[in-house]
């Protein structure tokens, strides 16, 4: 299951523990690539990558990740290694929406909600839940068509706003799913105190197959309020960081004495030209 769209954790000097952590806490999975700079995992068939490097702020809960178990135990295992000296959110119990559910902040500073549910509703284990809380609350709805009308093989699964009563607006989002190029994400509205906003310690990576392609979510997302950064980095108008990378990156870093000259000239970049990487 090859995600074009996958998260990055950046977490300093700890990508190698953190790697063995979450294979060990979720079960089903491996590492696929190693280098100074990043270490790739694939957790249940989806790709996660680990920075070493970069951004010096922490993740924190504006962006967390959804997990579907299938049952109770499940949900109690992945819950127990995850709280070991970290952090809970909300408490795992039963709630309306699940029979067990839970908000964990690990020890990474990741945020994750174990939630016991049906694969045949949300057949992506893993899925990155945007809170939009503080100056960006009531956006949600804005950036779901946002980034569904950007991004290919894009649709909305189902949106859910508050009720009457329960503490926010009816007009915000409560819950949302959708497919961005067929990888989902889930986007919820908070106007509670949470301290927290989008940063670049988690961001969504971007595999692109052309430089039209780069160019085109480059332009698109860093226009309107957005901005570049640099290295292929750049934050959206609502804050979120996205890499904008080619696909051909991966193969151009493998050889150890090639990849120091491509690092080298994607350093002097902020968007990335195939073409320059590849005659580096």
């Amino acid at each position: 299951m090859h995600h074009t769209i996958y998260p990055c954790l950046t977490l300093k000097g700890k990508v190698t523990e953190a790697a063995d952590f979450y294979i060990s806490t979720f079960g089903d999975g491996r590492i696929t690539q190693t280098s100074p700079y990043v270490i790739q995992i694939e957790l249940s068939g989806q790709k996660f990558m680990l920075l070493n490097e970069g951004p010096s702020s922490s993740p924190n809960i504006a962006i967390s990740f959804m997990v579907i178990s299938e049952t109770v135990e499940e949900t109690e295992l992945y819950w127990n290694k995850l709280i070991e000296d970290g952090k809970i959110m909300m408490p795992l119990d039963s709630y309306d929406w699940s029979s067990r559910y839970g908000w964990v902040e690990d020890k990474y500073g990741v945020s994750w909600q174990i939630i016991t549910g049906s694969r045949a509703d949300t057949p992506q284990k893993f899925c990155p839940t945007l809170m939009f809380t503080g100056v960006n609350v009531g956006k949600a709805e804005d950036a779901i068509d946002f980034y569904t009308g950007l991004f290919p093989k894009s649709s909305v699964v189902g949106k859910l706003r508050y009720n009457e009563g329960e503490g926010d607006s009816p007009e915000f989002i409560k819950h949302a799913q959708f497919k961005i190029y067929d990888f989902i994400m889930m986007a919820m509205d908070s106007s509670a105190a949470h301290n927290s906003s989008f940063n670049d310690a988690v961001s969504l990576v971007v595999e692109c197959e052309s430089q039209d392609e780069i160019d085109r979510y480059w332009d698109t997302l860093t226009s309107a309020g957005g901005k570049e950064v640099a290295c292929g980095w750049l934050v959206d108008k609502f804050g979120i960081s996205w890499q904008i990378i080619p696909k051909s990156l991966t193969q151009l870093i493998k050889d150890p004495a090639r990849a120091q000259r491509v690092m080298e000239a994607l350093m002097k970049m902020k968007k990335l030209i195939i073409k320059d990487l590849e005659s580096a």
